[in-house]
Order: C-alpha cells, then sequence, then structure tokens
C-alpha cells in the first residue's frame, strides 16, 4: 500500500506462519488510523473493538485513559510480527526500534488469531 489513510480495510494473518494451535482466521475487520489525529484518538473512549486498529506509522503506545485491556504487535516495514503485549490500562508501552505500524485489538484477541512474533500480516482494502 502507498500511503496510508483513515478508513477501513481487512487484516489476514498468514496462515503458514500461524501454525496450527489456532484455527485459520478467514478476515479480521481492520480500522486503519493513519492521520495525526487519528493515531491520537485511538481507542480512547470506546468500550471494545470489533476487530483491530492499525496504528500507521507508530513505534509505541500507551493505554492512559483507556477503558479496557488490549493486545499490542509491534510489526515492522513488511508487517512482520516483532512482538505482541497484552496492556492494561493506565500503561505506556516500551518503544520498539524497528517497529513502523502498531496493530491493538481486544486481549486474548490476538491469541485466538494465532499472532505472535515471526506471522506476517496483509491489509486488504
Amino acid at each position: 500500500m502507498g500511503r496510508w489513510q483513515d478508513g477501513r480495510a481487512t487484516l489476514r494473518i498468514d496462515e503458514s506462519a500461524a501454525g496450527t494451535a489456532a484455527p485459520p482466521v478467514a478476515a479480521i475487520p481492520l480500522e486503519i488510523a493513519a492521520s495525526y489525529r487519528a493515531r491520537t484518538r485511538g481507542l480512547l473512549g470506546r468500550d471494545g473493538i470489533d476487530g483491530a486498529i492499525l496504528l500507521t506509522p507508530a513505534g509505541s503506545i500507551h493505554t492512559f485513559r483507556m477503558r479496557f485491556a488490549i493486545d499490542v504487535a509491534y510489526l515492522d516495514r513488511r508487517f512482520r510480527v516483532l512482538a505482541v503485549r497484552t496492556m492494561k490500562p493506565g500503561r505506556l508501552g516500551a518503544p520498539r526500534l524497528r517497529a513502523r505500524h502498531v496493530l491493538e485489538a481486544e486481549a486474548g484477541a490476538m491469541e485466538k488469531w494465532g499472532l505472535r512474533p515471526g506471522v506476517r500480516v496483509t491489509v486488504a482494502s
């Protein structure tokens, strides 16, 4: 994808890398937050999210003023997962030097999807 814009898309997980522990996930609803305003707002003020939100560009996040715990996946330029963390509200995530994108979802969702370090994801509009 060239220049990112705020909007909706579909997240797909490379099933060959996801392993057999988790059932294959066909498509995950995805919100894209590419503008400064959308990235700053993120999941603040929400009680949950259906699917995930992609913050791009981003290398770190925080959960101050959030209402629920989230899973966070740090992605490199090629959308390969560098790290996955679960964060409670009121926390500051450590910056990841190679991270260019951050994926957020409700706590527990990424484990169900088979998302872990080394797995690659794709974004389709």
